[in-house]
């Protein structure tokens, strides 16, 4: 499959991941909602390599960065998770639209990445872009937001060093291993609190559509989008793959008209044709 077709699909799941996950932290906790997404998500990892008839073989001297790519991707959904709690979808999707600066800077520092010109201008581009969008619903600066805010920036920082601290593994062992491992050794570091904040959730008070959100984010997010993710990164810079980030709060913002009835607005179409030109333009960089 074309890696360009394969980031669209993950940027289209990464989109709706924050539409849902708002939905469902309103009322689930994070530790709780974090651990349910991890047994999914797991699960559903063993059923992969049940049928494709996978084993794991991991060189010993990888085990300190599968188990720090664990403790990453973990780490970044259970800060998000709580984060969101705290401040808005729209804020945490312009949040996450700061990733391709993340990786460009730690890609330069830690893979040698070069920094072009380019590159540079279209990625400040798709944020600009993206920032027109978010900024045109309107962002709080409350206390609380604030708060909530800084908590999913520290979220976005883990996801950076997520990919670039996998870009070596996924290209030795491949999409599936790396994933797999890692949502393992992340959800083995998560599980005695994930078992103690489950035991004293009132699961009888969750609906129909929060047991399919965290089927969501359990699969189509953490198995699927997950996979999807370093399939590409396995196939082009992480720079650059990090840019199609800009184009989640766009989806988001499309289901919201989709599913919510919001109007399409002239900073959207705007906001979205310059986005689009930054990752163009970035792509040539």
């Amino acid at each position: 499959m074309n890696v360009y077709v394969v980031i669209l699909i993950q940027t289209f799941l990464g989109g709706a991941t924050h539409i849902v996950a708002k939905t469902v932290t309103n009322d689930v906790d994070a530790v709780t909602l974090t651990f349910l997404r991890s047994v999914v998500s797991n699960v559903g990892l063993v059923g992969l390599f049940w049928l494709r008839r996978t084993t794991l073989k991991i060189s010993t001297k990888d085990r300190k960065r599968l188990l720090l790519l664990g403790f990453l991707g973990t780490g970044n959904q259970l800060l998000y998770m709580y984060g969101l709690h705290f401040t808005t979808a729209a804020n945490g999707a312009l949040l996450y639209g700061t990733t391709p600066v993340i990786v460009l800077v730690f890609s330069r520092i830690l893979l040698g990445e070069r920094i072009t010109a380019r590159k540079s201008a279209g990625i400040l581009m798709a944020f600009v872009g993206v920032s027109i969008v978010i900024f045109e619903r309107g962002i709080s600066l409350s206390s609380s937001n604030t708060y909530g805010n800084l908590v999913v920036l520290i979220a976005v920082v883990a996801w950076g060093l997520f990919t670039i601290f996998g870009k070596s593994m996924v290209v030795k062992y491949g999409a599936l291993q790396t994933t797999s491992i890692a949502a393992f050794l992340g959800g083995a570091m998560l599980f005695p609190f994930g078992v103690f904040s489950a035991s004293r959730f009132e699961f009888s008070l969750l609906s129909s559509m929060d047991w399919l959100g965290i089927l969501y984010l359990g699969i189509g997010t953490s198995v699927v989008s997950y996979l999807l993710w370093y399939y590409a990164l396995r196939r082009i810079e992480a720079s650059k793959l990090a840019v199609f980030s800009n184009g989640q709060p766009i989806v988001a913002a499309l289901l919201a008209v989709i599913f919510l009835q919001y109007a399409l607005t002239s900073a959207f179409l705007i906001g979205g044709t310059i986005t689009v030109a930054g990752v163009i333009l970035t792509q040539r960089g």
